[in-house]
């Protein structure tokens, strides 16, 4: 911003007194998307090729590990999921494949087939019910989750596959449950723990207090080393700021999927975590293509993007405002890009490959008018733009090119 520093001209509330995070450690994502994802009510199925793009566009974001299905689901699934394992070995791809597995040996099984007809080791996330309120539903007792839970992990380890232990709900589980739980399948040999919000219940306090109590009361007494993960959701739509509070609470992973698709309101939106971690610091990513996998995500999943949706929605960086658009107008007067995305913006719109648009609407000033054409190339002649300016106060919307250009030629 031609010598002028950032910081001289944005005081970052943000940052004052903050609190230790312990944030020099190396921190790991894992997109849920083709998995969690497609468990949304409202999505379709991606057809293979769609997927194979997608996992391409995950490996693109610098995301670390992939959830590629649940071949215990049957025969369409384990095709699938050895087609992304394959694609993910042909294409010598970094990102880590994981499949979702019950802690029942049938649903393990196929991972281990996969793994091994591929060739490529696939982590297996044996999942199971840790509430009290699941285990009343069902009519388990905790003896049976601690057979179950040693069962699966055991035959994982067995087989092959770096078994990550999943309970369900543990962020309404009691603490002595979960504690059986994690301890007996670390003894098992689980590599990793996924502490999981799966209705959305908890609040940075809560994921912050459980991330706390699973590394001091239980990783750490076991003497192994144990990746712990946070898997969030958004009903309470707490799912991004929960996330990183589980992170700067001592979680080493975190999951999510693209515009937050999933169960109900869905998962962690991978994209919003990804952006406010690089901005607050916390990662140093390429999310250049971030909008690209919104966007092959949105239209392969049959889900449209909202145009208020943070970062890559369609309004994010555009106004129709007068005020607003001055202040962007003069900024780029300066011959400041970073300063015209700064001005009236808390995300550089330039760092994830956008720009700032401005249009003209009922809300304009002339100066949105004068932009407008002459960012086209065209003459901003009083007359014409009186002439525009006062179309565009007694619209109720925001006028289209095609309306401004033929108020032009009239």
């Amino acid at each position: 911003m031609h010598g002028i520093k950032e910081k001289d001209l944005v005081y970052d509330w943000n940052t004052e007194n903050k609190w230790e995070s312990g944030f020099s450690r190396h921190i790991t994502f894992d997109d849920e998307t083709l998995r969690d994802g497609l468990q949304s009510p409202s999505v379709k199925n991606p057809a293979i090729d769609e997927k194979i793009k997608i996992l391409h566009l995950i490996e693109a974001l610098g995301i670390e590990s992939v959830n590629i299905g649940l071949p215990g689901a049957g025969p369409h699934v384990v095709e699938q999921v050895t087609r992304l394992a394959q694609e993910i070995v042909s294409a010598r791809m970094r990102v880590r494949p994981n499949c979702a597995a019950r802690t029942i040996i049938s649903d393990i099984k196929p991972v281990a087939e996969i793994s091994q007809k591929v060739g490529l080791p696939i982590e297996v996330a044996t999942f199971i019910g840790s509430s009290p309120v699941r285990q009343y539903v069902e009519d388990w007792s905790l003896d049976t989750l601690l057979r179950l839970t040693e069962e699966a992990v055991t035959y994982a380890v067995k087989e092959g596959l770096p078994p990550m232990y999943v309970t369900e709900d543990t962020t309404r589980a009691h603490p002595d449950t979960i504690s059986s739980l994690y301890s007996t399948a670390i003894s098992c040999g689980a590599q990793a723990i996924v502490i999981c919000d799966t209705v959305g219940h908890a609040t940075p306090s809560g994921a912050r207090n459980l991330i706390r109590y699973v590394r001091e009361k239980i990783v750490k007494p076991s003497g192994e080393h144990v990746r712990v993960d946070w898997h969030g959701h958004m009903d309470r739509g707490l799912g991004v700021i929960n996330s990183i509070a589980a992170l700067e609470a001592g979680a080493d992973q975190t999951h999510g999927t693209a515009l937050g698709l999933g169960e109900r309101v869905g998962n962690t939106p991978m994209d919003q975590l990804l952006v406010n971690l690089q901005l607050m610091g916390y990662i140093n990513k390429d999310l250049s293509r971030l909008q690209e996998y919104c966007r092959m995500v949105s239209q392969a999943c049959g889900v449209a993007i909202p145009p208020s949706y943070p970062v890559v929605g369609a309004d994010a960086f555009r106004t129709g405002t007068g005020v607003h658009a001055a202040a962007v107008i003069k900024a780029m007067k300066k011959g400041d890009l970073e300063l015209a995305n700064l001005v009236y913006s808390g995300v550089p719109a330039h760092q994830f490959g956008f720009e700032q648009i401005i249009e003209i609407g009922p809300m304009s000033g002339k100066s949105n008018v004068i932009y407008w054409l002459e960012k086209r190339g065209y003459e901003a002649r009083p007359d014409q733009v009186d002439k525009i300016f006062a179309y565009a106060k007694e619209s109720d919307r925001l006028l289209t090119d095609v309306e401004i250009v033929r108020l032009m030629q009239t």
